[in-house]
């Protein structure tokens, strides 16, 4: 049985060595060591797997269990439930800690620590709390969020066609989901569906789904671009009865749930793009360094050298805005977001960082070449999964709507 890393806990401010520096936005020697201390357990863990999973859509059977050993599940969930307590920026550099080892590991992570137990901690009843969370944060039960559907993209919440119909103490669910991540393989599926139509946004309330609940499957997984390791799918509910008690927060209160929640997953999904940029550059820098041609390093040539200037800047650029907005939703209370300066400053993180991360993945493909052209090479297999993150958790064009339309409101 591997030894399951112990993670620092915070102070009595729920900070792990206090917020960010807010003079020169380093990370706390605490943070810095939490970040180092992750990444090495995790590279001798997941290090090995990244091609197995690229290749065969692999996801491996005790995945979770070993994200557990590793002692990231349940990261902002308090030791009560049994989480790791950490607040959510030091969460978040767990995330930072697993996309530089391997994008797939740090994908469905993130999607079921983030997107589903951090939201049934947040708003989740006493009930939710103490029935999910223990197996969600020991690693026996996965988590994924139900809000995508087929016709319902970036109009997440005006094109949501799945219903839920009070009938007795049940709730039925009628409809489906599509790139769920960890949908194939999911135990318990936080779900987003409209109990008054008529109430457009304001008729949408959110529900716990367990797959033994009768009208519930999860369709098999898709064949993906990138991040293939992590198993995404559709779900479907045909008449799905879901207990009353499996509602989050007030009935057609699910839009605030759902707003707080986007905030945070674009603060906190950063962080895990931040991981994977800087392996890609790192892999750069070092095949820099080692590359022959004309007889010297390539490195030497002021053209790649150009180039590593403007990817260092880049990545740079990423962390400070993605740190910061990341500290601020250390503030939010459950059912805020959604509106507001945290509304534009997460907006404005994920952007920078899906764009950049984006920019410097192409580049860093460059400087290796024909090798990087190379299906079978981790710098690769990071720039075939960076596209994903100027598309998943709003559009790079839906962030820059949300921005627009905060800063027109001052």
């Amino acid at each position: 049985m591997t030894q399951r890393t112990s993670v620092e806990q915070p102070d009595d401010s729920g900070m792990l060595g206090g917020p960010v520096n807010s003079v020169n936005f380093d990370l706390s020697d605490e943070h810095q060591a939490l970040l180092n201390q992750i990444t090495r357990s995790a590279r001798a863990r997941f290090g090995a797997l990244g091609d197995r999973m690229d290749r065969e859509a692999w996801w491996p059977e005790n995945g979770f269990r070993m994200l557990a050993d590793l002692g990231v599940l349940g990261a902002s969930v308090p030791r009560t439930y049994g989480g790791q307590g950490l607040d959510l920026f030091s969460a978040g550099l767990l995330g930072q800690a697993l996309g530089r080892v391997e994008p797939s590991i740090a994908t469905s992570w993130q999607s079921h620590d983030n997107l589903c137990v951090n939201n049934i901690y947040r708003n989740g009843s006493e009930y939710l709390r103490r029935n999910y969370l223990p197996g969600l944060c020991e690693g026996s039960l996965v988590g994924a969020l139900g809000m995508t559907e087929p016709n319902a993209g970036s109009d997440a919440l005006g094109g949501m066609r799945t219903t839920a119909v009070r009938d007795g103490g049940d709730y039925r669910l009628n409809g489906s989901k599509i790139f769920i991540t960890n949908g194939p393989i999911a135990d318990v599926v936080l779900v987003y569906a409209k109990t008054a139509p008529e109430r457009g946004n304001r008729g949408i309330s959110a529900f716990v789904v367990e797959k033994s609940f009768s009208g519930f499957r999860a369709g098999p997984k898709f064949d993906k671009m990138g991040i293939r390791g992590s198993p995404t799918g559709e779900l479907f509910f045909d008449d799905c009865r879901v207990p009353v008690r499996n509602m989050i927060g007030p009935e057609h209160g699910g839009v605030g749930v759902m707003m707080s929640g986007l905030d945070i997953e674009r603060g906190f999904c950063s962080m895990s793009v931040i991981g994977a940029t800087e392996r890609a550059f790192d892999l750069a820098l070092d095949y820099a360094k080692t590359r022959q041609q004309f007889g010297q390093a390539i490195g030497s040539f002021q053209m790649i050298q150009s180039k590593l200037a403007e990817m260092y800047v880049q990545l740079e650029s990423m962390k400070v805005l993605a740190y910061r907005a990341l500290a601020a939703c250390n503030g939010l209370e459950g059912g805020q977001g959604g509106r507001g300066d945290i509304h534009a400053l997460t907006a404005a993180a994920f952007m920078i960082v899906g764009e950049n991360g984006m920019k410097i993945c192409d580049e860093a493909v460059q400087i290796h070449g024909g090798m990087g052209f190379m299906r079978e090479t981790e710098v690769n297999r990071i720039y075939r999964a960076a596209k994903i993150h100027e598309i998943g958790g709003g559009t790079k064009e839906i962030r820059r709507m949300i921005i627009a339309k905060e800063l027109l409101k001052r």
